[in-house]
Parts: C-alpha cells; sequence; structure tokens
C-alpha cells in the first residue's frame, strides 16, 4: 500500500503534500474523539479489534505511523 501510494503522489508539490497531511490528519482525530474511553481503551468493545483496543489502533494509525514514516525520510535524506 505504501508503495501504490508513493507511486501516486511522485508529482504532488510538497505544499500540497502537507496540507493532505493535515487534513487526513485532523479527520482521524475527529473520527477518534467520537468515542467514548470505554470504547478506546476497553478490550472486547470491538469484535473486529480481537485481544487489543481501539485506542491501539489509534496509536498504530496515527502517531506510531507518523514515527516510522519519519524514521524512513531521515534514511532516505541521509542516502541522497
Amino acid at each position: 500500500m505504501n508503495v501504490e501510494f508513493w507511486k501516486k503522489h511522485q508529482n504532488t508539490p510538497l505544499s500540497d503534500a502537507k496540507a493532505m497531511l493535515k487534513e487526513s490528519h485532523q479527520q482521524v482525530m475527529d473520527l477518534i474523539a467520537t468515542f467514548s474511553d470505554n470504547e478506546l481503551f476497553n478490550k472486547g468493545i470491538f469484535d473486529w479489534t480481537s485481544t487489543s483496543t481501539l485506542g491501539s489502533y489509534s496509536v498504530s494509525a496515527t502517531s506510531s505511523h507518523y514515527n516510522w514514516a519519519i524514521k524512513k525520510i531521515k534514511v532516505h535524506i541521509k542516502i541522497q
């Protein structure tokens, strides 16, 4: 999925990419805010989360993914 995303945005201007990131981040944060603490942090609330919590998925899809991406970008910058 990341490769396809990368291919799709090879010609996307940096300013547009930053705007899209900001917008998508806000959309995810707004969605997360619709859930209660119980729904976010207790196991078994949603069957599809199995033994995890919605909060764990939220962290994985936001800050953890951002940290991963930042590390990838830094490696790429060093290579150039």
